[in-house]
């Protein structure tokens, strides 16, 4: 695993690189490591290294292995990155500390109810479809910001950003752009995009966190 120590250092340092060329503050980007489909073997060296803030797709697989990992380094961030199914809320208010695939009204609903039964609140991102793509998860860009203001208004929730996935096979950069328009309109600070092959160039755009998996771990 020396290998995904070395890779985690060389994105540390691309992030800081592409932070200066922006012109943006140093550490003003968070660095999501996406460990999904690796165990716990795979993610404790990064873990001794120093990253203290991952991303998983999947609620039931991260119950699987981050329970174990969290009682070792307590101080860790969890994302839940991926799609979320409303049978899966409870579980999930339970155990991340950011949902960035907030999508419909159900979800919407669904977590609101266990934030107020459990009395812990993960912070929240609105996942936006900017390809409207049919077979991705997310809210259609023209109907973002005033999903936003019914998650705050009917659900009491605090979002506190937006997330997006480009279509894979075009330039991401138009809707990275969309993506922090959108996040002005709806008065949101946080951006979360990028991954590894475009991290660079949504930093540019103003992510405030990008998710790289492959760049640290690996190819699954």
């Amino acid at each position: 695993m020396t290998d995904a120590v070395e890779q985690l250092a060389a994105v540390q340092t691309k992030i800081a690189a592409a932070e200066r060329q922006a012109g943006r503050e140093p550490d003003s980007v968070t660095l999501v490591a996406v460990s999904k489909t690796f165990d716990a073997t795979a993610i404790r060296p990064v873990l001794v290294a120093g990253q203290r803030v991952f991303g998983e797709n999947r609620v039931q697989e991260a119950q699987g292995k981050w329970p174990a990992l969290m009682a070792e380094f307590p101080d860790v961030e969890l994302h839940l990155i991926g799609p979320l199914q409303s049978n899966k809320a409870k579980e999930a208010v339970a155990l991340f500390d950011v949902i960035e695939s907030v999508d419909r009204e159900k979800i919407a609903a669904a977590l609101a109810a266990e934030i107020r039964k459990q009395g812990s609140a993960p912070r929240l991102y609105v996942q936006v479809n900017t390809g409207s793509e049919p077979q991705k998860a997310g809210i259609e860009p023209r109907e973002a910001v005033a999903f936003v203001k019914r998650c705050r208004d009917v659900h009491g929730l605090a979002i506190e950003g937006l997330m997006c996935i480009p279509p894979l096979e075009e330039n991401p950069g138009p809707h990275f752009a969309l993506l922090e328009k959108l996040a002005r309109e709806a008065d949101l600070e946080k951006l979360s995009m990028g991954m590894s092959g475009d991290y660079e160039l949504a930093i540019a755009f103003g992510s405030t966190h990008v998710r790289v998996g492959s760049a640290i771990f690996g190819s699954r």
